[in-house]
């Protein structure tokens, strides 16, 4: 028998009833909420479930030259796709996946762990340009294996032995450390994009957009339906202002050395080439690159992958001495000074050798130029002093970047006073100024920042910005580099212009520092430069001087005002500018000698299947189309009446 003060009152009885009447009512809610009030957002969800998108990939818009010559183009191949919206085991099946795929097991697991935390929608790429047997064997375990899947891509096919490789740049896979940059933010893991060169620069006009494929798969992870397609929209085409008759004269030229070729139309800016060496291959990139080649590419102490044109930041020289020449003439200081070479002069105590140990002899501005004195300019450079020298140095571009439409250009130095204060908490000591006056000390340029430079000269002042894709051929509401259409005009007095460049055409003769790079009949102006890399003292301690071998420069063009061309070589370990000219020369003929050509009478299409056979700088692992022949790339010519330029130097016409 319970007690009187066991039973329970009847205010807790209540109290419990009314509480689990309200959770049952709180229960009821939910069922009619998820029944009823949200009943099509879950079958939507359920559907979504059900439902498997594909992607299908877009192909990027194929580069051309100036005349429309293709340059970089695809070929189709089939990756492997691991697809994560099935209840697979996918760790399970890691290790027959990596057997027939020939991959490495903890290869595959490691992937699947870095894509962990993505969307279980977003497939996992595997594997890209699988082979035949790869193929076949995801074919043959459809049924064993159904989270494995492949897909058609489209992969760069770029001219082999490194043609044009620094400016065309490659492709590769998106990286975290991309994907938190803007440009980058809207991709996702996996998306192909362009690393460096023309490929980075104007990705977004370059990539297209990727369709998808919508399947209807079972609980099981298998397709057993196929519910629609939305068509992949291809990237657009890219047109250079490249020639690659001029690209392949540039290449020849500078083949088997390092350094840098950059050749400009100094009235617009258009880059004709650019050459940088050593190379690499960019088709190593249209895949994946391995480990140990990228490792071997980034240790390599003769950094194949630096673009040398617009980020190899070296002293110039005695080609600096045009800069200082028209500073000169402009102060009112050059065209009177007179100054005796016996070999080497004092300043400040200290004696400053001549490159000619003889000396020069009496010397004014016009022979300091051609024989390149450098008492002339030491003593051109004391009169000035250092604040005068990079007034006009940086308002010809030097010591920033020349707004190229390239990345990761760098932009040099020019020292001034403030320049010093600032890098190294330190005066600026006049003595410092002597060697600035022959492009030596703390001076250091790019080849484009020179060509630049130079170019602004021989135009009478007039200063471009250097471009390699004209903004008129860009995708429509493409402005990013709108830029490159800007001027600049630098005060230069008439009369020091027509004396600066008519002593310029005096390098290539005799007289000059550069007469074996003359070429009859074509008017040449230029100016050779030798750049130490380290002191003269230093180097003779060396056993292997040779690898402390002058830079040799060179910067030329034709005709001597208002040119067409201006060319920019730099020739590393050269040791001597004349050697750098006759490379510049070679490039310059061979652009005289293509613009003797195009007036000649039009003639009809050549004999054969009428294409144009560059299969001695493209190789492509097959395929079909009109671009893709049995292993070699062709251009296909225009069935119209062609000019007898049509096919470039080292383009051979079929048959």
């Amino acid at each position: 028998m319970f007690g009187r003060d066991d039973k329970v009152s009847e205010f807790r009885l209540t109290a419990a009833q009314y509480a689990i009447l309200a959770i049952f009512l709180v229960l009821a809610y939910g069922l009619w909420k998820l029944q009823v009030m949200e009943s099509g957002y879950y079958a939507t969800a359920a559907e979504k479930n059900r439902i498997r998108n594909v992607p299908i990939l877009a192909p990027r818009g194929k580069i051309l030259d100036r005349e429309g010559r293709v340059i970089v183009d695809n070929y189709p191949s089939f990756s492997a796709l691991l697809l994560r919206d099935s209840s697979r085991d996918l760790n399970g099946d890691a290790d027959l996946i990596a057997q027939g795929l020939h991959l490495d097991p903890n290869e595959v697991r490691t992937r699947i762990r870095h894509f962990a935390s993505m969307p279980q929608y977003q497939p996992i790429f595997l594997k890209e340009d699988i082979t035949p047997d790869e193929l076949a064997f995801v074919d043959a375990h459809r049924n064993e294996l159904p989270e494995l899947d492949t897909i058609m891509a489209h992969r760069r096919l770029y001219p082999r032995n490194g043609f044009l490789a620094h400016l065309i740049g490659y492709v590769g896979e998106v990286t975290e450390d991309m994907l938190n940059q803007p440009q980058f933010e809207l991709y996702n893991p996996g998306d192909v994009v362009g690393v460096s060169g023309v490929e980075r620069q104007y990705n977004d006009a370059l990539m297209g957009k990727n369709g998808a494929r919508r399947a209807l798969v079972n609980s099981h992870g298998r397709e057993v339906g196929l519910l629609g397609e939305t068509e992949a929209i291809p990237g657009k085409q890219l047109k250079l202002t490249i020639d690659i008759d001029l690209q392949i004269a540039a290449e020849e030229a500078l083949d088997g050395k390092n350094g840098a070729i950059v050749a400009m139309d100094p009235r617009t800016g258009e880059i004709l080439a650019m050459v940088s060496r050593p190379t690499f291959d960019p088709n190593d990139f249209a895949v994946r690159v391995s480990r140990d080649e990228w490792n071997k590419l980034v240790t390599d102490p003769d950094k194949p992958l630096l673009n040398k044109a617009i980020q190899a930041q070296l002293a110039p020289g005695s080609t600096f001495k045009i800069i200082m020449s028209v500073a000169g003439w402009q102060e009112g200081i050059a065209q009177t000074l007179h100054v005796n070479c016996t070999g080497g002069a004092e300043f400040y105590g200290r004696r400053f050798g001549c490159w000619v140990k003889s000396g020069h002899g009496p010397v004014t501005l016009e022979k300091a130029i051609y024989q390149s004195c450098d008492v002339f300019f030491y003593t051109l450079a004391e009169k000035l002093g250092i604040e005068r020298i990079a007034k006009y140095a940086t308002a010809l571009g030097l010591g920033e970047k020349t707004g190229i439409d390239l990345p990761n250009e760098v932009s040099g130095v020019m020292p001034s006073e403030e320049w010093k204060i600032k890098n190294f908490k330190q005066k600026w000591f006049a003595g410092e100024t002597i060697s600035v006056g022959i492009g030596q000390g703390a001076v250091a340029i790019t080849p484009v920042q020179l060509l630049r430079a130079v170019a602004a000269i021989s135009m009478g002042g007039k200063m471009v910005v250097p471009h390699v894709v004209d903004p008129q051929e860009l995708p429509s509401g493409y402005v990013e580099t709108s830029h490159v259409t800007e001027t600049k005009n630098i005060p230069i007095d008439p009369n020091g212009w027509t004396f600066i460049t008519d002593a310029m055409s005096r390098v290539l003769l005799p007289e000059g520092t550069a007469p074996s790079a003359h070429i009859p009949g074509i008017d040449i102006a230029g100016k050779t430069g030798s750049a130490q890399i380290v002191s003269l003292a230093t180097r003779a301690r060396f056993k292997n001087a040779e690898d402390l071998a002058q830079n040799g420069w060179f910067v030329g063009f034709t005709p001597r005002r208002n040119p067409d061309v201006i060319v920019c070589v730099l020739f590393e370990g050269g040791e001597h500018g004349k050697l750098a000219a006759r490379i510049a020369t070679q490039v310059l003929k061979a652009y005289v000698d293509k613009q003797h050509r195009l007036p000649q009478k039009m003639v009809e299409k050549p004999k054969g299947d009428g294409k144009v056979d560059i299969g001695a700088l493209w190789t492509a692992p097959g395929g079909d189309g009109d671009k893709l022949e049995g292993g070699r790339f062709v251009i296909d010519l225009p069935k119209k009446p062609l000019v007898a330029a049509t096919a470039a130097p080292g383009m051979v016409s079929a048959r």
